[in-house]
């Protein structure tokens, strides 16, 4: 049996649908039914039930973007910083195998040489450097965390988009923003996304940090293009002017805009669609809510 922290979330979903699709049994574990957040009754259930394996989707994103996080700074830094380590010591005196949603957004821009970061890059959007967001910062926070921590998959998620119309999907937001921030980014399929990571765990791979994203990079004007060309809105995209303008009219807190390298991943056997040709199968199947 598969145990899922945080299962209601659009993340969390994905996984709930890949296990139904796979007839993988697995139980999301609501805290009306176990107060997860506490650590000696988490440790007590993990032994008593010894599930295979844990995956924590769960985490504080804000609603609708980053932005909230400023104005829930507790819940904000419980639910990414705290509450990941209280699931490793959970893990860790039961002797139970997980994997843990962490995020891209912790780094901003690309390497020196034009690369994308990889795993062994240290994070440049945190409060080290003090010019990141407080959801940023706290998701970093969530990874020094786990440093150490045995058994464990790390797996880093950046600006998920699907084929469903939903608040939480990437294109979606491109699509009712009324203007929008020219950025180069690494992005990630949700739905290849939660299958990569859970092969993480099929395949027995070695445990550690991995980027999950699409291979390639995408810009925003790209993703604008993808959307016109497929059909799916046929709005005048507006820009802003800059991203000084973009600050200032729009936004409450810096964003995370960079670019990852995923082979890592693939080294390992593990996959994913590029990222132009994803944005183009989502477009291509969409659903709308």
């Amino acid at each position: 049996m598969i145990l899922l922290l945080g299962g209601s979330g659009y993340v969390g979903s994905a996984y709930q649908a890949l296990f139904q699709r796979k007839g993988i049994a697995y139980r999301n574990l609501r805290r009306a039914e176990v107060d997860y957040t506490h650590p000696a009754t988490l440790t007590e259930f993990l032994r008593r039930e010894r599930p295979e394996f844990l995956i924590n989707a769960a985490g504080y994103t804000g609603k609708p973007n980053v932005d909230a996080c400023e104005l829930h700074k507790t819940e904000c830094l419980f639910g990414n910083a705290v509450f990941p380590g209280l699931v490793a010591q959970a893990c860790a005196a039961a002797g139970i195998p997980w994997g843990h949603v962490s995020s891209g957004c912790i780094y901003t821009g690309e390497r020196p040489d034009g690369s994308g970061f990889t795993e062994t890059d240290a994070p440049n959007f945190t409060f080290r450097q003090n010019n990141c967001s407080f959801y940023s910062g706290t998701k970093a926070l969530g990874e020094d965390v786990l440093a150490g921590a045995p058994d464990v998959f790390i797996w880093r998620l950046r600006i998920p988009f699907d084929h469903v119309e939903n608040p939480r999907n990437y294109l979606t937001k491109l699509m009712r923003y009324p203007r929008l921030l020219e950025a180069t980014n690494s992005i990630s399929q949700l739905h290849e996304f939660v299958a990569a990571t859970f092969a993480c765990w099929e395949q027995r791979i070695p445990f550690g940090t991995y980027n999950v994203t699409n291979p390639g990079r995408v810009t925003t004007h790209e993703v604008v293009a993808l959307i016109r060309e497929s059909g799916v809105c046929e709005k005048d995209f507006q820009f802003f002017a800059s991203e000084d303008e973009f600050m200032h009219v729009a936004a409450k807190t810096p964003r995370s805009n960079c670019v990852m390298d995923s082979a890592k991943l693939a080294a390992a056997g593990i996959t994913l669609t590029e990222v132009h040709t994803a944005i183009a199968a989502a477009l291509r199947s969409w659903q709308r809510a």
